[in-house]
């Protein structure tokens, strides 16, 4: 069986990140733009959030990543707030975004996301590399580790939008655009990254357009074979769904 092998499956260069963002704010933003008006209630995976509360997060992000004394802003409030009132400082910066943006309606929040989108992608893609390599900030959630700003940037942010864009198709049950050269190249990063986490052989077929077959050490007697669609495999990494086994190594979105 002709696999790939993570072990050669290299991350996502900045630049490719970079295409990769303005692409899916592209695809983002027409989805966005098709939705009703009753769409945007409709409830997401995201416990605390609806398809508009959802975006307003998105869309704090992006403004905070075209803007430095936006970011700083969030930042600093995100740090008072978990200092105050615990919790991870993901969740504190996600709460702050929707709260400052709760009285934009479904129709300016889509004009401001459009604004702001090629800003943000102009925005990451000129930090320096010596502030994306060395750069480091600890994360409480859902993983406690050290990561580098570029890692961030670069692939956090992508995924992040990437994964809200499914949980709005399937809170409002539209179809999913997948591509193999877009979505395929984003999923394979996920693989990648979960494969170096768990460091375990394994056989992984993932079923649909943007997926795959990869592999590591498959023929050891001890490998997992694993069969499942690819947005499920990346939703089941992100805690959509219960996991088991080497499904339950947490990559982080």
């Amino acid at each position: 069986m002709a696999f790939t092998d993570t072990t050669k499956l290299a991350p996502l260069t900045h630049d490719e990140a970079m295409e990769r963002q303005a692409q899916e704010f592209e695809r983002t933003i027409e989805l966005l733009q098709s939705l009703h008006d009753s769409d945007w209630g409709a409830q997401t995976d995201c416990p605390d959030w609806d398809v508009r509360r959802m975006y307003l997060h998105v869309l704090g992000a992006a403004q905070a990543g075209a803007s430095i004394r936006e970011n700083v802003h969030q930042m600093r409030l995100g740090f008072t707030h978990r200092k105050h009132h615990g919790g991870s400082l993901e969740a504190a910066l996600s709460g702050l975004q929707v709260r400052e943006r709760e009285n934009l309606s479904p129709a300016d929040l889509v004009a401001a996301l459009a604004e702001v989108a090629p800003r943000t992608v102009r925005g990451r893609r000129r930090l320096p590399s010596v502030l994306r390599n060395h750069a480091k900030l600890t994360v409480d959630g859902p993983v406690h580790e050290k990561w580098t700003l570029g890692y961030l940037i670069d692939t956090i942010y992508l995924r992040d939008m990437w994964m809200h864009r499914v949980d709005a198709t399937r809170a409002v049950d539209r179809e999913l655009v997948v591509t193999p050269d877009h979505d395929g190249r984003i999923i394979a990063d996920v693989v990648g990254e979960w494969a170096r986490r768990h460091d375990r052989p394994f056989l992984l077929e993932l079923r649909g357009p943007a997926g795959g077959t990869f592999a590591h050490d498959p023929e050891s007697p001890f490998a997992e074979h694993l069969e499942l669609d690819a947005v499920e495999f990346c939703r089941t990494l992100g805690g959509r769904t219960p996991a088991t086994g080497l499904l339950s190594t947490v990559v982080p979105f």
